[in-house]
């Protein structure tokens, strides 16, 4: 079965975090605190959140990261810079098992890139290594867990039949003031058609 552009969509809610009144409704949690344990503090990366069951995103994890990714059990990492993985991650990657998915997606320091800026079919091809069972739990990063990974976490919000409303605030959350209106216009017009419907993996819609 195919996911055609014109299928309904699933609106979904958008919980602020950092909100004092917080309810998740049912939703997955948007992202995590420093978690302690036995040994001492574990600090995940930059704008870590848990995208959907055994699907993550951040920004580039450093050694002080590692402890807590090791509590993820990850198998996969999805890494969306073209610069050569840094010496102590790749280490990190292999003590531990953990295979790497480079996507050399260009960043850029102009505030409003052009919209060719990111590659359709690059984003196809990692969406490919998130919907393939066997690569999870995956770990999605570029250098913030802003733009490229809010596009490609948008674009898969789109294959889960997300509307726009909510694929939007979800990036922008992350993005800030540094929302780009190409990424926004990129992730509106997304061809999903090739794909099939997702995995069970994939929350459509809240419970």
């Amino acid at each position: 079965m195919r996911l055609e552009n014109g299928d309904r969509s699933t609106c979904h809610s958008i919980v602020n975090s950092s909100s004092d009144d917080d309810d998740d409704g049912g939703l997955l949690p948007e992202s995590y605190s420093p978690v302690l344990d036995g040994e001492g503090l574990l600090v995940p990366p930059l704008n870590f959140a848990m995208v959907d069951y055994g699907v993550f995103r951040s920004g580039f994890p450093d050694t002080a990261n590692f402890a807590f990714l090791q509590t993820l059990g990850l198998r996969s990492i999805i890494y969306l810079c073209p610069e050569r993985y840094s010496e102590a991650n790749v280490e990190f990657l292999n003590a531990n098992g953990i295979r790497l998915f480079q996507f050399a997606i260009e960043g850029s320091k102009v505030e409003e890139p052009p919209l060719v800026n990111i590659p359709e079919e690059t984003i196809k091809e990692a969406l490919r290594v998130v919907l393939d069972e066997k690569n999870r739990p995956l770990l999605i990063h570029c250098k913030r867990g802003k733009h490229r990974t809010g596009s490609l976490v948008g674009c898969l919000r789109k294959l889960q039949k997300w509307c726009l409303t909510s694929i939007f605030d979800e990036y922008q959350r992350y993005a800030a003031e540094k929302t780009r209106v190409s990424d926004l216009r990129f992730m509106e017009l997304f061809d999903i058609s090739g794909f099939k419907q997702p995995p069970t993996f994939c929350s459509h819609s809240p419970n």
